[in-house]
């Protein structure tokens, strides 16, 4: 049974990879989902106001005190000379490099271009073998077009791929007006991979406290729906890779993206409930349903109920809603 895939041009050994979770924050957890069945394992990430903060204290540090005495301005370069942001995170990626055999994905998450790209080159240079854009972005200004939001997400990649040579994967959401047409500007600005999709913070209120309280929910297996529908759409119209996340908690949600056009599916909900070795249950179970049905390859499954192989294209857009609609049965 051949189970490799290829994603971001990295030969994986399954499709089966963690994706980014507080899971990966310690070296021994990365081991334990490599021995696990792990093909490659995506860090936990490294956060915008992170990078913000770090550079907001170390210019204040620098500063204190500098115009007590004329001199004192000539003891320090100016403050971009300096290569800011946590040093901690670098050193993560060189001892999970270190520890492992499987390639390992750093991840950066934010929402504007500045400071992500002289960090990424330091991510480079660290050891990871790939890195995660995850643009985490929710426009609330009522003057800013469809347009302009879509310039930043192209602006931030851009300036990404100009100082890095490893590949760059783009996680992002679904709320788009025309979410084919972003994926084509992704590809044409250089994007290698698509992660599909990132699930964004929803705020909770508590009635007791009267307060807006962080609250987040792990997937189930529903909310594997959306990124199916839209790797089954662009597979075989773009270039990058595609990576299904969000909802991949068995073996059969693992199938389905496969077979919708996913190169590697990505876990997490289910690994924190269940824990790393989770993940070979999932590849236990894939086997098995392989063998059942006669496949022997991974590159057998892959897109072939994507909307470019499937017997009626039609599946995947809009003729389809009245008749699911029509099939419904009410529980009485």
């Amino acid at each position: 049974m051949d189970l490799s895939t290829n994603y971001l041009g990295l030969k994986l050994r399954t499709p089966l990879v963690p994706s980014a979770s507080p899971l990966s924050e310690e070296i021994d957890t990365i081991k334990t989902m490599e021995d696990a069945g792990a093909s490659a394992v995506v860090l936990h990430s490294l956060f915008e106001e992170q990078l913000r903060q770090d550079s907001a204290e170390l210019d204040h540090h620098l500063e204190h005190g500098t115009y007590s005495f004329p001199e004192a301005l000539t003891y320090f370069p100016e403050p971009e000379s300096f290569r800011l942001g946590p040093e901690e995170y670098l050193e993560h990626i060189a001892k999970a490099k270190k520890a492992v055999r499987i390639p390992v994905v750093a991840s950066l998450n934010g929402s504007s271009a500045g400071g992500w790209t002289g960090y990424a080159k330091a991510i480079q240079q660290a050891g990871a073998d790939a890195l995660e854009l995850n643009i985490y972005y929710i426009p609330t200004d009522m003057n800013l077009s469809s347009a302009q939001i879509e310039q930043n997400y192209l602006d931030i990649l851009k300036g990404v791929k100009s100082v890095v040579t490893i590949p760059v994967a783009v996680k992002l959401s679904p709320f788009f007006t025309n979410f084919a047409n972003m994926a084509r500007q992704l590809d044409q600005a250089g994007a290698n991979g698509l992660v599909l999709f990132n699930r964004f913070y929803q705020p909770d209120i508590d009635l007791e406290s009267l307060e807006v309280k962080p609250n987040i929910l792990l997937s189930t297996p529903m909310a594997l729906r959306v990124p199916l529908r839209w790797i089954a759409l662009l597979y075989g119209r773009i270039r990058p890779s595609l990576a299904a996340t969000s909802g991949i908690h068995r073996a059969t949600d693992v199938l389905k993206a496969l077979m919708a056009g996913a190169d590697i599916a990505m876990l997490c909900s289910a690994l924190i409930r269940h824990g790393p070795r989770q993940l070979g249950v999932v590849e236990r179970d894939l086997v098995a349903w392989m063998e059942e049905h006669e496949y022997q390859s991974i590159a057998q499954l892959k897109g072939s109920l994507s909307q470019k192989n499937c017997a009626d294209p039609s599946a995947f857009e809009r003729a389809q809603y009245m008749k699911a609609i029509s099939q419904y049965t009410a529980v009485p």
